[in-house]
């Protein structure tokens, strides 16, 4: 009796020391199949009864389920390491950083329609080369260089505005508003650093080109919403394509693949880029060669209950050779960039 009784109190302590486990479904990189695989019940994240991305018969939809007052995160960083190697071996290096703060405030809600105030938080560039960095932070002092200076006063003119953005719960960006404000101060601002009117008309209008309405909509429709609007199955594939150049021949494929749903979080993979393209030229006993390729390869995370995105790591990698030969000899320069692209990079 005493041994019995023995194993069954150590029966009971096995029993208590067992973890509880959870199951969720993702992407096996090693086959390519679907898999559920068990995880710590206490690492899941608890997934809301009705979450924003959910499934159905199997097929993940994405919407947007965000509350009234939440904050909600969007920062962009990109890094960016060119090495260059002339026709002697030698190579020259610059690495080039950016940091983009913005916040998303739900103002109000309206039966699916979001209204959202977007703050723009903080702007950061550096450059590093030959033994020395250069930065501009709009959270730190203005810098002592001249045209640095410039640089930074036109940033610290950027950041600290509200624009207003009308949403759906799907990620459709109905409008943006605000910008003529914007514009306003920065004109101000230009005007009193500018060297003449020209100048300073001619800054205020290139910001008109990279920072208005419509270019915002694309760039936040692309950031927030991913997953196709049919849905996608576990391990499904899709594909998109856009412009890389001004005139619409070259274009850069972006392909997608739902890896994972659970713990809280929908985990999209992203490869693709430009296929390697060759250019080749002869000018009487000259020949120029061309020769250019881009490739991508990362991941994308969503909050599972909420739909906003929650992390992205993509990296970039471009590759370009120029090449100059006769019938006696050839030289050949190359250009290879390595890019960092991320959102909300302080998250995993």
């Amino acid at each position: 009796m005493k041994n019995i009784a023995a194993f069954a109190l150590l029966s009971i302590a096995l029993v208590s020391c067992k973890k509880e486990t959870a199951t969720i479904t993702k992407v096996d990189p090693k086959t390519g199949k679907t898999i559920t695989v068990e995880v710590p019940a206490d690492s899941i994240k608890k997934v809301e009864a009705n979450p924003a991305i959910k499934d159905s018969l199997g097929v993940f939809k994405q919407s947007f389920k965000l509350k009234k007052g939440e904050t909600y995160p969007l920062t962009t960083y990109q890094r960016n390491i060119i090495t260059m190697t002339d026709p002697t071996g030698k190579t020259i290096s610059k690495t080039s950083e950016s940091t983009d703060e913005m916040s998303f405030v739900v103002d109000d809600i309206k039966g699916k329609i979001y209204d959202i105030t977007i703050n723009l938080i903080g702007k950061r560039n550096s450059e590093s080369g030959q033994g020395k960095t250069v930065s501009i932070d709009t959270k730190e002092a203005a810098p002592k260089d001249d045209q640095l200076k410039i640089m930074w006063s036109i940033n610290k003119a950027l950041v600290g505005n509200k624009l207003q953005m009308k949403m759906d719960d799907h990620g459709k960006v109905i409008s943006i508003t605000g910008f003529e404000l914007v514009y306003k101060k920065i004109s101000d601002v230009v005007a009193k650093i500018a060297k003449d009117a020209a100048q300073a008309k001619g800054v205020t209008e290139s910001l008109k080109q990279t920072f208005n309405e419509t270019v915002l909509k694309d760039q936040f429709e692309k950031n927030l919403s991913v997953i196709p609007k049919k849905g996608a199955k576990i391990g499904d594939k899709w594909t998109t394509s856009e412009s890389a150049d001004d005139k619409g021949k070259v274009k850069v494929t972006s392909n997608y693949q739902l890896k994972s749903v659970g713990n809280g979080i929908a985990e999209i993979s992203v490869t693709g880029g430009i296929p390697k393209k060759s250019d080749k030229q002869k000018q009487g006993e000259l020949t120029h060669s061309l020769s250019s390729e881009l490739t991508q390869d990362g991941v994308i995370k969503f909050d599972q209950n909420t739909g906003w995105i929650k992390h992205q790591n993509i990296s970039v990698k471009t590759t370009q050779i120029e090449t100059i030969a006769n019938a006696k000899e050839s030289q050949s320069m190359k250009s290879v960039s390595n890019s960092t692209v991320m959102v909300n990079p302080s998250a995993k």
